[in-house]
This record gives C-alpha cells, sequence and structure tokens, in this order.
C-alpha cells in the first residue's frame, strides 16, 4: 500500500484560535503513532489561527480582558515558539492588558509554526462549507463555490458565525434601512472608528454595557484623537457631542483586580480546588438540588477564608450564593455611576471585599476545574442550565474588564461626554431620524445606535447555511431548550435521535450546555481539544 492509499483525511472548518488549538493538540497527539493524516483547513479569513476576534490587523485600541500575567496558553512541544509573554519581549508589563490584535499576531505566528510542519500536512482551502453529508462510512463536504471532497472526519469549529438578529434588532435594521437613522456595529472596531469620524456633535446610543462597550467607547473617543491622561479625558471636539449607553440593568461588570498583589488575595489554596474539582464532577452528573449545594458548599469556606483574611465580613456567603442561583446579579443594587465607581475601588482594593466580588475572583481562577468537572460529564439538561446559568451570571465578575477600562468610562462621564440618564432599560421609540430614549429623567433624541451585544450561542439563530443544513436535517440538535448542540465529551455531535455520529464533531461556543465557559481563550487550547484529537487518533489507528 502506497503512501497516499494508508494517508487518512480530516477536514477542519474554521481556523480561528479554537482551530488552531485542536490541530496543534492532533500534531501531539498523533506523534508517537503510525499515522499519516492530511488535513484541508477550510476558512476564508486571512488571520489563521486567530480569526476575527484576534484580527492581527485590528485597531490596538481594542484590548484583551485577561492581564499578560495570566495569558497561560503553552505552545505545543514541538513548536518553536515560547508562551505570549517571551513572545512578546523582556518589556512585557505582567499587569498590562495587550491589545487583542498582540495576541492575534502571537496566534498567526502560532499557526504558520504549524502549518510549517510536515505532519500532519495540512492545506488551507478558502471554499464556504455549505453541506456536510453521509458517503458510506464517510463524510462528504459541500462548497458553496462547488467542489466536493470526503474525509474521515470532519470538526466544525466556527466561533460566533452570523445569527439572525432579536426582534429589537430586526426592527432597527429595518428601520435605519428606510430612515436617516444610523445603526452600527460595534466589530470591526476599524469600521466603526471610520464611521464614527462623521459623527461628531450627534447623540450616540449604544446598546450593550458589557466587554465590547469599552472597545466602542474608545472608538468614540480616543480614536476621535481625544486623550486619556492622569484620570482625566481631554476632548478632541470630533467626538459625539453625548453617548448614552444602556442595557436591561445599566450595570458595567466589574473590573478585574488592578495588580498582581491584590488578585493573589483570591487564590484559593491546593486543599480547597481538590475539594471543588471532586465536587464540581460530581455535581455535573447530579439532579439540580444536589449541584446547586454541592457547589456552593464548595464556594462558601473560601470565600469566607478570604473576607476574614482581607479585613471584611465573612457571613451571609451562603445566603448570598442561594439568591445567586436563582436571581442572578441582583444583589447589586447600585445604579449605573455607583456600580462604577464601586467596581474600580473593589478592582484597587481601596473598598472593603465584597462577597460577590470575591466569589467572582474564585469562580475564575477555577474556570479549569469548572471545565475540567463539567466538560467530559454527561450532565442531565435541568442541571445543565442551572450550572450554565450560574458561569454566566457570574461573568461579570469573571470576565471583567481591565481596571483601566473602567477607569475611562469614569473619565469620560466626568468629561460630560456620556449620560447615563437612560442606563437601565430605557423605553425605545422609532423615529424619522433615529430614536428617542425615554426613562425617569426624560427623553433624549438619538441619530446614531451602536449594537454593543454578544448574541447568545443559539443554533437555531444562526444563519449559515451549513448550520441551518444540519439542524434541519437533525444532524445537530440541541440539549434542551436555551442550550446549545448536543455533544459528546470529544466533541462528537450527536443527532436528534440521540445517536452518535462517528467522525462529524463539533467544538466552541455553539456547544455551550454540553461544554461550559466556552468563551474563554484559554478553552481553546485546553483538554476539550485534546480529547477531540486523541479520539481521532485511536479512531483512525484501528
Amino acid at each position: 500500500m502506497n503512501k497516499d492509499e494508508k494517508t487518512r483525511r480530516i477536514a477542519v472548518v474554521g481556523f480561528g484560535p479554537r482551530g488552531l488549538g485542536a490541530l496543534e493538540a492532533l500534531a501531539d497527539c498523533m506523534a508517537d503513532r503510525d499515522l499519516a493524516l492530511a488535513v484541508d483547513m477550510y476558512d476564508a479569513n486571512a488571520a489563521r489561527g486567530a480569526g476575527p476576534n484576534f484580527d492581527p490587523d485590528e485597531t490596538p485600541l481594542c484590548l484583551l480582558n485577561i492581564p499578560n500575567r495570566d495569558i497561560n496558553i503553552r505552545p505545543p512541544g514541538f513548536s518553536k515558539l515560547g508562551g505570549f509573554t517571551d513572545w512578546s519581549g523582556p518589556d512585557c508589563d505582567p499587569d498590562a492588558f495587550p491589545p487583542r490584535a498582540e495576541l492575534g499576531r502571537y496566534l498567526r505566528a502560532r499557526s504558520a509554526d504549524l502549518l510549517g510542519r510536515d505532519s500532519p500536512e495540512i492545506t488551507p482551502v478558502a471554499g464556504e462549507v455549505e453541506r456536510i453529508t453521509r458517503d458510506g462510512s464517510r463524510w462528504r463536504i459541500e462548497t458553496a463555490q462547488g467542489t466536493s471532497a470526503v474525509y474521515d472526519e470532519v470538526l466544525l469549529t466556527l466561533g460566533q458565525p452570523p445569527v439572525s438578529p432579536d426582534d429589537q434588532l430586526a426592527e432597527w435594521r429595518d428601520h435605519a434601512a428606510r430612515t436617516t437613522a444610523r445603526l452600527a456595529g460595534a466589530y470591526p472596531a476599524k469600521t466603526l472608528i471610520g464611521e464614527a469620524a462623521n459623527w461628531t456633535g450627534h447623540t450616540v446610543a449604544i446598546r450593550g454595557i458589557a466587554l465590547s462597550f469599552f472597545d466602542v467607547l474608545r472608538a468614540l473617543t480616543a480614536a476621535q484623537n481625544g486623550s486619556f491622561e492622569d484620570g482625566c479625558y481631554t476632548p478632541s471636539g470630533q467626538e459625539p457631542a453625548r453617548i448614552l449607553p444602556f442595557s436591561l440593568d445599566g450595570k458595567p461588570p466589574f473590573p478585574k483586580p488592578a495588580t498582581e498583589e491584590i488578585d493573589a488575595w483570591f487564590d484559593p489554596v491546593d486543599a480547597e480546588t481538590t475539594a471543588f474539582e471532586t465536587a464540581m464532577a460530581t455535581a455535573s452528573q447530579s439532579d439540580p438540588d444536589t449541584a446547586r449545594h454541592l457547589i456552593t458548599t464548595a464556594l462558601t469556606p473560601v470565600a469566607s477564608r478570604i473576607l476574614k483574611t482581607q479585613g471584611a465580613d465573612p457571613t451571609g456567603v451562603s445566603d448570598w450564593l442561594d439568591t445567586e442561583w436563582s436571581d442572578p446579579g441582583s444583589q447589586e443594587t447600585g445604579d449605573t455611576f455607583e456600580t462604577l465607581r464601586h467596581g474600580i475601588a473593589l478592582a484597587e482594593g481601596t473598598a472593603p471585599l465584597t462577597i460577590g466580588y470575591t466569589l467572582g475572583q474564585i469562580w475564575r481562577k477555577w474556570q479549569n476545574q469548572v471545565r475540567a468537572g463539567y466538560n467530559p460529564a454527561t450532565t442531565p439538561p435541568d442541571t445543565a442550565k442551572i450550572i450554565v446559568g450560574f458561569d454566566e451570571g457570574m461573568k461579570r465578575y469573571s470576565y471583567g474588564p481591565p481596571v483601566s477600562a473602567a477607569r475611562e468610562m469614569l473619565a469620560v462621564i466626568d468629561a460630560g461626554l456620556i449620560d447615563l440618564d437612560f442606563a437601565a432599560g430605557p423605553d425605545i421609540d422609532l423615529t424619522d431620524e433615529g430614536w428617542t430614549l425615554t426613562s425617569g429623567a426624560g427623553t433624549a433624541e438619538v441619530s446614531v445606535m451602536i449594537d454593543a451585544v454578544l448574541p447568545p450561542p443559539d443554533p437555531a439563530s444562526v444563519t449559515a447555511p451549513l448550520i441551518r443544513d444540519l439542524m434541519d436535517r437533525g444532524m445537530l440538535a440541541t440539549i434542551d431548550e436555551g442550550l446549545s448542540a448536543n455533544t459528546a465529551a470529544d466533541g462528537g455531535l450527536i443527532d436528534a435521535d440521540g445517536q452518535d455520529q462517528p467522525g462529524l464533531c463539533l467544538l466552541g461556543r455553539l456547544a455551550l450546555g454540553s461544554v461550559i465557559a466556552v468563551d474563554s481563550l484559554h478553552d481553546c487550547f485546553g483538554e476539550a481539544s485534546r480529547r477531540w484529537a486523541c479520539g481521532v487518533c485511536d479512531r483512525l489507528s484501528g
């Protein structure tokens, strides 16, 4: 048998960080096996390994929400590169939050390193995959360009594909198409910066006050030649006259600890981490009440210890968690401005620790343990909903922005450009020129609306032809209402009849519920990718 006859063929659809992490894991897993693999990598994005979220050509004003000290995406053993901070050079500030584009350049370098290897043999393919069908024991891929090829294995790593807009956004899009109202997206930020150059003197509303809001704010201020210095913002005169952020509750996320020293306050000890690992693994296979109890019991003594050590009140942690499970976010009662100021003080260590902030930082530090206990398990749907919901709610702490971004927001408020009167769930009406926002403080006429809300990973709302076709044929099925694709521990898609589909796999956001904490960069290079890669090697070595 010649080499071509022995070579097994794999297709990877999507080559952002998760596709890169999966193929690096595959190269590692096959290193000690007599296995010849050829990989076709389908992705039209030129930023291989980085994807649109970490586009190397994006503006440096878009920052990661992870400081350099916490970027731990170690390269595979075969790599010629070091870790991100090694690659960044000796001047890398451990407390700085680097531009996403800088990380993108690093990921592109890792991609080039991988593509330069002889094994596996990887060939980039620019075609857009529209359909995947069974072809005997293999899988046939058909593209929009009319090409077709057959593979032993197919992996989908699609990130966040385009989705149908929610009812509000759909109405706004139609409105903007028929009037002079202007509707813009947060990304690409360099496109938004160009559009914003025409909004001098306008009133601009921003839908969403989460992580993307801070990138949008810089696009409207620093990118328009304003300057931040010594905690103040000096306008250039080219900004909008008025910026109105809003969300359902009007509360910005809490920033991460400002320094490594403050961050260390929240470190669990080894025995606490071991106890949580056991609790998380058991909770993931339990009924909802048992899962809540196990996770609460593991978190409570850790938070109580840290609060007491830092001179804060250690009582009430269990009660706080009981409320959080059922009504996330309801225990922060301050308005937008109070929440922003308090979050900055907590991150700087100048305010007494709160139960929520402390638990949020512990939960952040245990993200790997959360995934390790949850992702390989087959979690009952009702339990999946409550654990995923808890994790999503805790993101207001665990996925917070750099404290510098929160300070910038405060500085723009102090400069009189941000108006918070409409921040918490305003009524919104359409006008011939744009929108009218109404709150208890009055009304505001808006000519520009920016959507800074990340859509949820709901496969049913995805407009990409491939996902629509897989769902229509029952090959991709959701676990339950409110959850995403049903997958096995190695990413294998489970169809609408509950049957495995050997060799057809999916990793990432569109599997939320089968897996957890999927929005983390570290997850792209973690055990989920390794389980997929080892599964491929096991199946194709047989």
